[in-house]
Order: structure tokens, then sequence, then C-alpha cells
């Protein structure tokens, strides 16, 4: 399928003067389309081989100036034909006059199903799996919302936003899954802005705001931790390597297990552990303590720098190390239950427990928002709050008695003795 765009003067029928219409001509499937760009000529002002307009035109009070316009309009018009060639939806145009409805209306119609395929399938080919699987995701809820209906960004406004959330939660769903979807929504919409594919008058965001709700609490106490520290496992105990990838995740600032599955010897240089977040990209730099000394002491017996850490990964494609990991979790999780029976924690353990109670123990010790958030990898410590339950209350009766010590007892103290 061949699509040509071209600038010409439009001789086919002249104007009671004699002049006949620019245009930038569009073909595509063996049909034509033409944009008219507002400009008449005579023929003898118009230089064929060069596609510009004669400096001996008198409309305009600048030939150079029109001569850019011109330009620049059938230049838009090519770069509209390559990003719709690029995302995968030229193909499936079958007339140049769709094309120039496409172009006239930009964004209007373009399909926001279509380009959300083309970010999956750019994903994939960046080893970015899991962004990739959360992108298909979402996807496929949208394309169930809407019967399978194709979907403009154009339609995709606030009021669609608003009917979404509240089908969404109609249904007995939870804000924050919804919050995830909406988030996925808005970076597939910043991107196409970015490629210049929408306007950005057009961005439902800016009224509509994605909503959360503070999660079930996850964090575990110090004591539950120190049970899990001092459980007496064997190397051949099914719960041995569950533990230690728990602990591993507690004492580094709460990594993922995704991230710890990735860590290889390569990463321990000089008494710290170098690596980037899966999800963010964000780079980590975490000093060895003894505790995750002990721990890579076990694991990296006999291994090569290039070797992972933790027996969780077994292949070398992305894709089905992706795979591998998600089995690994799934059984980890399972696992995690089991370890909190025997520990006798009546808590729910699960892989991001670890990661909860490291943030929640954190701010325990009165370290600021902003520094758990930056030891999180947190974007906004917005996310991070989201993450902290209040403080325990033995510290908050600490505080009470402490208001009351320092303040009203001293009043009561010099109101008894001036009475006395």
């Amino acid at each position: 399928m061949t699509t040509s765009v071209t600038l010409l003067l439009d001789n086919r029928r002249a104007k009671a003067d004699g002049t006949y219409p620019l245009i930038v001509r569009i073909i595509h499937n063996r049909s034509i389309a033409q944009i008219t760009l507002g400009t008449y000529l005579l023929e003898k002002d118009w230089n064929e081989e060069k596609r510009v307009i004669k400096t001996s035109f008198k409309g305009t009070e600048s030939v150079t100036r029109l001569n850019n316009y011109i330009q620049k309009k059938k230049t838009q018009v090519s770069d509209f034909v390559t990003k719709l060639d690029e995302i995968k939806v030229l193909h499936t145009i079958k007339t140049a006059n769709q094309i120039k409805e496409l172009f006239e209306k930009k964004s209007d119609n373009l399909s926001f199903f279509k380009y959300t395929q083309k970010l999956i399938a750019e994903l994939k080919a960046a080893n970015r799996i899991g962004n990739a699987r959360s992108y298909s995701f979402v996807l496929s809820v949208l394309k169930k919302y809407c019967n399978d209906k194709e979907l403009s960004f154009s339609d995709l406004n606030y009021t669609f936003l608003v009917k979404f959330e509240a089908s969404h939660l109609g249904k007995g769903n939870k804000i924050n899954s919804l919050a995830v979807y909406m988030r996925t929504i808005r970076a597939v919409y910043n991107r196409a802005i970015k490629d210049g594919l929408v306007e950005r008058e057009l961005y439902p965001f800016t009224n509509y705001k994605i909503k959360t709700k503070k999660t079930q609490k996850r964090a575990i106490s110090m004591d539950a931790i120190e049970k899990i520290v001092e459980l007496p496992l064997e190397p051949n105990d099914p719960l041995y390597h569950p533990r230690n990838y728990f602990l591993m995740s507690f004492y580094m600032r709460g990594i993922p297990f995704a991230d710890l599955a990735q860590l290889k010897l390569s990463n321990v240089i000089s008494g710290r552990i170098y690596y980037q977040r899966k999800k963010t990209d964000k780079p980590y730099n975490i000093k060895i303590t003894d505790e995750i000394e002990g721990i890579l002491n076990i694991y990296a017996k006999d291994k090569q720098k290039d070797d992972y850490i933790f027996p969780i990964i077994k292949r070398t494609e992305p894709a089905e190390q992706y795979k591998d990991v998600e089995w690994a979790r799934n059984r980890y999780n399972k696992k995690l239950t089991k370890l909190a029976e025997r520990c006798d924690i009546e808590e729910n353990l699960t892989s991001y427990v670890s990661r909860h109670s490291f943030a929640t123990q954190a701010k325990n010790l009165g370290i600021p928002i902003a520094a758990i958030s930056d030891m999180l990898g947190h974007e906004s410590t917005k996310t991070t709050e989201i993450y902290l339950d209040s403080l325990p209350s033995e510290i908050m009766d600490q505080y009470h008695e402490q208001v009351i010590t320092t303040n009203i007892k001293k009043k009561f103290k010099k109101h008894t003795n001036s009475t006395a």
C-alpha cells in the first residue's frame, strides 16, 4: 500500500479570474483527496518543478512567508500520515478521504485502542514485559467496558472517565484498582500528546482527579519480624528460602520480589548493592549490612558475576523469565502464609508486607516521610503515605502522656500551689 502527499496547483477548474486553488493532494489505496490551502494563483505564478510560488505573485505581502506556510501545511499532512503508519493504523484506512478527515479532526478519531496496542509492542520489544502485561490488562478492561467498540481519544473525555469510574465501583471493585487503570490511561494519553497525535486541549485529566485510599494494614511489628528471624529452619525446609527472601526484602528497604529475583552477583560492588528497579527505572545504592551479608553468603557461594543470586529465574528469554518470576511469586506468597502460621503471626504475610513493614518501622523511628519516600523509590510522598499505617497505639499513648505532662500537669501543679 502506497500513500503519497503532494503540493500542487489544481488546474482542473479555474475561477472566474483565471486562478486555480493551491492544494495538498493525498493519494491512498488508489483514491484521491485534497486539502485546499486557501490560496489561488495564475499558472504563471506557480513553479511546478520546485512546487513554490513565484515572486511574480502579487496576492500577498510576502511570497516567502506564504511559501513557508504552504510547505509547513504539506509537511504536517506528511508527518500525520507517517504517524498513522507507525502506530499501525494506516493500513486499516481504506480511502484518502478518511485520511483527510482524520487530519482535519486529528485526534478526534484517532483510536485509543490501536495506539495503546502499539505502545504494548514497544514495551515488549524493550523487554519491559511486566509493563506490557499491565497495559494489555487495562486495554482488555476498557474494550470490555466499550463492548469492543472503537474508542477514540476525543471520546475518552472527562464524562467517559466519570462513567467508567461509576461502572467499576458499581460492581464492588476497589478504588485503588481503579486508580491503577486510570494511571495507565493517563500514561497512554500523555504519550500520545508527546507524539503530537493528540491535542493537549482534549486532555481529560485536567479536571478528573485519580482517587486513592489507604490500603488495608499490611505492615507487621518488629516483634513479628524477630519471630521470623529467630525461627529455626534447615536448608531443606520448604520455608527456608521464603523466609530468606522476606528478610532480604525487609533489609533492602522493601525491595520488590521481581527486583530481588533479578539481582546478580555483579550488582554487589565494594560492600554495596547497586540495582535499577524494573518498574520505575530508579537506581538504588544500598549498603550491605551484617544482616544482608549473612543472607548473601548463603546464596553467593560458587557463583559467577553474571549468575542470579537467588534461585528464582531459570530461563534466558525475557518473556520466559517474567513467567518464572510470576510463578515463583505465587509459590512465595503461599509459603509466606505457612511461615506466618509457623511463627504464630496473626497478620497475613505477602510479598508486599516486608515493603510496608520497612516503611512503617521507618516512620515509627521518626524518619521524615520524604526520606522514606526516597528509600522506597516513590515519585511522590502521597504514594508513601498510602503505604504507611497510623502510628502504633503505644507510641500514641506516649505522645499523649507527653502532652499532658509538659502542659496540663504543669498548669495543674501551679494551680494547686496557689490555692494551698
